[in-house]
C-alpha cells in the first residue's frame, strides 16, 4: 500500500514540477539545509545552556522561551522541505535504508526533545538543569545529528 502511494506521488504535478525544474530540487534542498542549520544551532545553544556552559546567568525558563519558537519554526520548515524532497523521487526513497533510519532517528529525537522541554517547564525556576534534563538534551541533539548524517548517506545508497 505504501509503495502504491509512492507511485501515485511520483505522478503528481508537484513531484513532476520539482523533478523537471532546473532549480526546483536545489532550491528546496537549500531551504532544508538552512532549516537544519538553524535547528541544530538552536538545539546546541539550548543544550549548552542546560549544561551551564553558556548564558549561565539567564534562567532556564528564559532560554527555553527564547529558543522554543525558533526550534519550532525550523523544525516545521524541515518537515515541509523534507516532504518536498521526498516528492521529487518517492520510489527512490521508498527502498532506501538510510532514509528509513533517518525517519526513525528524527522520531526518536523529537520524543527526547519534547521530554527536554517538559523538564524545562517543570524545572523552570532552577538556574542549573538536572541530570535527566541534560541527558535528554544530549540524546535529542545526538539523534538529530544522526538523522543529518543518514540524510547525507541517502544519496550514496
Amino acid at each position: 500500500m505504501l509503495l502504491e502511494a509512492c507511485d501515485w506521488l511520483k505522478h503528481t504535478w508537484l513531484s513532476t514540477l520539482i523533478r523537471e525544474s532546473k532549480w526546483g530540487f536545489a532550491t528546496v534542498e537549500m531551504g532544508h539545509l538552512v532549516a537544519l542549520a538553524v535547528l541544530g544551532g538552536a538545539l546546541l545553544t539550548l543544550g549548552l545552556r542546560f549544561f551551564g556552559l553558556i548564558l549561565e546567568y539567564q534562567p532556564l525558563e528564559a532560554a527555553v522561551r527564547d529558543l522554543r519558537r525558533l526550534i519550532g519554526f525550523s523544525f516545521l520548515a524541515m518537515l515541509v522541505t523534507g516532504a518536498l524532497l521526498f516528492a521529487d523521487g518517492p520510489l527512490r526513497y521508498y527502498g532506501n535504508s538510510a532514509f528509513r533510519v533517518k525517519l526513525l532517528l528524527i522520531g526518536a529525537a523529537v520524543l527526547f526533545g519534547l521530554q527536554a522541554l517538559r523538564f524545562a517547564n517543570r524545572y523552570r525556576h532552577l538556574t542549573a538543569a538536572p541530570l535527566a534534563m541534560k541527558f535528554t538534551a544530549v540524546a535529542s541533539l545526538s539523534l538529530f545529528l544522526g538523522a543529518a548524517v543518514a540524510g547525507r548517506v541517502i544519496g550514496v545508497l
